[in-house]
């Protein structure tokens, strides 16, 4: 069952002499929706992600799952980075299966979990269970990463900029990954990026975040869907929707002159 995240008048400071990363935001993921957060680096947009996966307590305002407040990490939450942080000397497979043991699995039990959940991501358990991560490559490890996140079945998953560091063409291919991900686990998804077209292919809804975490826009994606990364372009209304939120993110900062 999906689930609703919510931030109300959320505001964040790491320093009690500078200004408010974020101040005063109040945003909220409809449960089995994908929000794609968007906006220029800065903005605050890893430290909303942040918040929700409770590595960083807000000053002031709340995070919530279904209406219950959260303020520390938990398997509820799932996170992908933006890079890999897998355990260097672990398998892939017990890399996968590492968050399995905390919750008590018995061992063959998390192994044989694990591999399926590589078969999941579109990875094949008899090539790469018993593969080190740098045996792999940057999409592959990023595979391994996001089943490593659904091992412990999170009811939202974060997802912080993830393919920032992959080539054009493994992008797209991690793009659909994900889309195919929500639309067969019904998953409630924050994900983070600074690029429009990442954001109109997968979002069911996109917020732009400006300087100091202000929230510039938040729209519903009408596009329908398949959004082929080929054949998005045609699709009706994708020329406006993509001119709006780049002229969005690429407004001078008012604070800074001309």
């Amino acid at each position: 069952m999906s689930t609703e995240l919510s931030f109300t008048d959320l505001t964040v400071r790491y320093d009690p002499q500078a200004d408010a990363v974020i101040d005063g935001l109040s945003l909220t993921v409809p449960a089995g929706e994908v929000l794609v957060v968007l906006g220029r680096s800065g903005c605050g947009k890893s430290t909303l992600l942040n918040t929700a996966a409770g590595f960083v307590r807000p000053e002031a305002g709340s995070v919530a799952l279904d209406g219950v407040e959260v303020g520390e990490p938990g398997r509820d939450r799932g996170v992908v980075f933006q890079h890999d942080v897998l355990y260097p000397w672990m398998s892939i497979q017990r890399n996968v299966a590492f968050g399995l043991k905390a919750m008590g699995m018995a061992k063959q039990a998390r192994l044989e979990r694990a591999r399926a959940l590589l078969e999941l991501v579109g990875l094949d358990p008899d090539r790469v269970a018993t593969s080190l991560p740098h045996q792999l490559s940057g999409g592959m490890r990023q595979r391994v990463g996001i089943a490593r996140m659904l091992a412990t079945q999170p009811r939202v998953m974060l997802m912080d900029e993830p393919f920032g560091a992959l080539d054009a063409m493994t992008r797209i291919v991690m793009q659909d990954l994900v889309t195919d991900l929500w639309d067969r686990l019904d998953a409630t998804i924050l994900f983070i990026t600074h690029d429009v077209e990442e954001a109109l292919r997968l979002s069911t809804a996109v917020a732009v975040l400006g300087p100091g975490g202000t929230l510039l826009d938040h729209r519903a994606n009408p596009l329908p869907r398949p959004r082929p990364a080929n054949g998005i372009a045609e699709l009706p209304g994708y020329a406006e929707l993509r001119r709006d939120l780049h002229d969005l993110i690429s407004a001078p900062d008012p604070a800074v002159p001309g």
